[in-house]
C-alpha cells in the first residue's frame, strides 16, 4: 500500500555549495525503499530556530513522496544516521486537509 507523504530535510550548511550530492543521498533513501519523489522544493539556506551542532543555519529542502507504508520507519531509521541531514520530518499528507486547503485557495482566487 502506498501512501503519499511530506519529507522536510535540514541539511548541514556546508553543504549549500553542494547539494546535489546530499541530495542525490536523501533521494536514493526514498528511492531504494520502493519510495517515488512526486515534488522537490529547495527552500534554502534559513537560520534554525536554535543550534544544532553547533550550527545556526540549516539548507532545507523539502519533498513529496509516495512511500509503501512498511519502508516509513527504514526511511527514519536511515535518515537518523545520515551526516547530511541534521533534522529530517516526515510525516503523512491528510487528503482531506490536502484537499480542502486546495478548495480553499481555488475560492480565494475567484474572490480576487
Amino acid at each position: 500500500l502506498m501512501r503519499e507523504y511530506e519529507l522536510t530535510v535540514v541539511l548541514h550548511p556546508d553543504l549549500e555549495s553542494d547539494l546535489d550530492a546530499a541530495l542525490t543521498k536523501v533521494r536514493g533513501i526514498v528511492t531504494d525503499n520502493k519510495g517515488t519523489i512526486k515534488k522537490e522544493d529547495i527552500w534554502g539556506k534559513k537560520r534554525l530556530a536554535y543550534r544544532i551542532n553547533k550550527e545556526d543555519f540549516g539548507v532545507y529542502v523539502y519533498f513529496e513522496v509516495e512511500l509503501p507504508t512498511e519502508a516509513v520507519a527504514k526511511v527514519n531509521a536511515t535518515l537518523n544516521i545520515t551526516d547530511e541531514a541534521m533534522r529530517f520530518l516526515l510525516v503523512s499528507v491528510d487528503e482531506k486537509a490536502r484537499a480542502a486547503a486546495e478548495e480553499a485557495a481555488k475560492e480565494a482566487k475567484e474572490q480576487e
